[in-house]
Order: structure tokens, then C-alpha cells, then sequence
């Protein structure tokens, strides 16, 4: 953490809450410019998984199945 930020962070302790509440959501705006840069990337994202459920290149699973392998990930993990 960069000093700069740490001064803004202590700077802004001493903000009422609702101060604090109102400076936290305009620090999660994005402008325009970013939002569309954030919605191209999605795109692209979206359109390479469509892609590659439509050429076979992945396999599409069950939710159950999906919830099964997490698990077993899981409890391979807490085994180490």
C-alpha cells in the first residue's frame, strides 16, 4: 500500500459514516470510457464460452455434477 493511499484511507476515517458511505460508492463508479471497456471484455468473454460449447471444444455439465466436482476439490484440498 502506497502512502498516498495510506493518508487517504486515514483521511477518510474521519468522515461520518454517511460521508464514508457516499465516498465508497463514487470510488465503485466507473465513467463511461471504463464501463465500456468492462462490457467489451464481458462480450468477448461471452462470445469465446458460446464458441466453445458450440464446437465441442468443452463439455457442458450438470449444476449436480458442477456441485459434485467442487466438493471433491474441496476435500482434496482440506486432505493435504
Amino acid at each position: 500500500m502506497t502512502q498516498r493511499l495510506k493518508d487517504y484511507i486515514e483521511e477518510g476515517r474521519s468522515l461520518d459514516a454517511d460521508e464514508r458511505e457516499i465516498a465508497a460508492l463514487a470510488l465503485q463508479q466507473v465513467d463511461q470510457q471504463e464501463q465500456a471497456e468492462v462490457d467489451a471484455a464481458w462480450d468477448e468473454t461471452i462470445n469465446r464460452r458460446i464458441r466453445e460449447i458450440l464446437s465441442g471444444e468443452v463439455e457442458l455439465v450438470s449444476g449436480e455434477e458442477t456441485l459434485a466436482m467442487g466438493r471433491a476439490m474441496l476435500a482434496a484440498r482440506r486432505e493435504e
